[in-house]
């Protein structure tokens, strides 16, 4: 299959960052609260999906939450207790880059916590996640998938650009590895948290604009009508010509000069 063209990509998210812009408008009218929780393997694409979504959105509404390794103080908490100060307030939308779904992913795969510390997880997730759902907030689950030829060209693709080089941790190099043990991990937290009040979603990233569409398309489309009319702003002309700007104590920098050879 051919992958979708930038220019027909955009052409078709546009009117999909609309109908999220609706979105933001019907959660600050109704109170409501929306969290997503975005997973998959390194590579799969979640930081542009996430991008895609929160683009046109008030950052002070819509919250992207991508937490670090756990300092001693919080390895020491009940494994859910960080992210609880993370969920939604009213209104609000909160973009999860990975989630407490870590535990049964990368650290069951890489050895970081204990067969006993998953099982455990495994199921406390689900009762949690009743928890959640069952005081109001919306709460949905994808995960992104992706082939190991994939991933393997977009980690090559990290190596190569400076600009991606960050994103290429020594953790991600040793678990170019285990990608077998990773399906196994995630068929596992699949058996024991896809459950009728918070389901599992699954799509295909291997064409990364496909999939950023295919999951803007179905998370707009599991929510009601959130149609609310814009408010009509009055915004009369000025009373005087514009001014421009002056200063007195400090100027602005020189404007940045391009060398134009041509």
């Amino acid at each position: 299959m051919k992958k979708l063209k930038r220019k027909a990509y955009e052409a078709e998210l546009e009117p999909m960052q609309l109908e999220l812009q609706a979105l933001a408008r019907w959660l600050r009218h109704s109170g409501k609260r929306l969290l997503v929780l975005l997973e998959g393997r390194d590579t799969a694409g979640k930081g542009g999906v996430i991008n895609a979504i929160s683009q046109h959105l008030n950052p002070r509404q819509c919250h992207v939450v991508a937490l670090p390794k756990p300092n001693e103080h919080e390895a020491s908490q009940w494994y859910f207790q960080r992210y609880v100060a993370h969920l939604p307030a009213a209104g609000e939308m909160v973009l999860m880059d990975r989630s407490w779904y870590n535990r049964a992913g990368v650290e069951k795969v890489m050895g970081f916590c204990s067969d006993a510390e998953c099982r455990s997880f495994l199921q406390q997730a689900p009762v949690f996640e009743k928890l959640l759902v069952d005081d109001g907030i919306l709460l949905f689950k994808y995960w992104l998938t992706v082939d190991q030829a994939q991933q393997e060209e977009r980690f090559r693709e990290r190596l190569q650009d400076p600009l991606k080089r960050w994103k290429l941790s020594p953790i991600d190099v040793q678990a170019r590895e285990k990608y077998r043990d990773y399906t196994r991990a995630r068929e596992a937290m699949l058996k024991a948290t896809h459950t009728t009040h918070a389901p599992w979603t699954l799509v295909d990233f291997n064409d990364q604009k496909l999939g950023r569409l295919t999951l803007i398309r179905h998370l707009l489309d599991q929510l009601p009508d959130t149609r609310v009319p814009e408010p009509e702003l009055d915004f009369p002309a000025l009373a005087s010509r514009p001014s421009k700007e002056r200063f007195a104590v400090i100027q602005p920098l020189p404007v940045y000069r391009i060398d134009d050879n041509d």
